[in-house]
């Protein structure tokens, strides 16, 4: 697929420097994406466990995770983390990778970035020879779930998510290279 923009998106790997603006984005596009659809008290929690920067300094410390940054010009736009071996959240296939987190923010989205960053994902894959990615997205956001699919990504089963208390069932999708 080709994607035409004024300036080329750019995919900057993150290291621990990153780690306060990758909180801070982080918790943007998470909140904006899931904010309204779940508890105020059990999002909160989720925010404050899952996007502390010692929790982010701890996977960026991790050998078998890596994030990376989404730029567009100069600009920050979005993020994207991958997974390997131990550090999958439920796979632990060496054969795999996963894509922990995908997002982009608000402002830029519409533009085929995510469709971008995804691009990249495949690209990584490939050249760490993984014959597949796989990935778990929450079974109520049918927009990202087609967006998925459009790929050939395959829903091959389930898992429990938690927002605080509140369990959510994540569908893993899989997308053979």
């Amino acid at each position: 697929m080709r994607y035409f923009y004024e300036m080329q998106p750019k995919l900057i790997k993150c290291d621990i420097s990153d780690v306060q603006q990758l909180a801070n984005l982080s918790l943007e596009t998470f909140s904006d994406a899931f904010g309204t659809q779940n508890d105020p008290d059990d999002f909160e929690a989720y925010l404050t466990s899952a996007f502390n920067s010692e929790k982010l300094l701890s996977e960026l410390e991790n050998p078998n995770s890596s994030f990376y940054f989404v730029l567009l010009g100069e600009a920050i736009v979005g993020y994207l983390k991958i997974n390997f071996d131990d550090a999958q959240s439920d796979i632990h296939d060496p054969n795999s990778l996963e894509l922990e987190r995908i997002y982009i923010l608000n402002t830029y989205q519409g533009k085929n970035l995510g469709s971008w960053a995804l691009e990249q994902t495949f690209q990584l894959a490939k050249k760490s020879k993984k014959q597949y990615i796989w990935l778990g997205v929450w079974e109520r956001n049918q927009k990202a779930i087609k967006f998925y699919e459009r790929f050939g990504f395959k829903k091959f089963g389930e898992h429990a998510f938690f927002i605080g208390s509140d369990r959510q069932i994540d569908w893993l999708m899989r997308c053979d290279l």
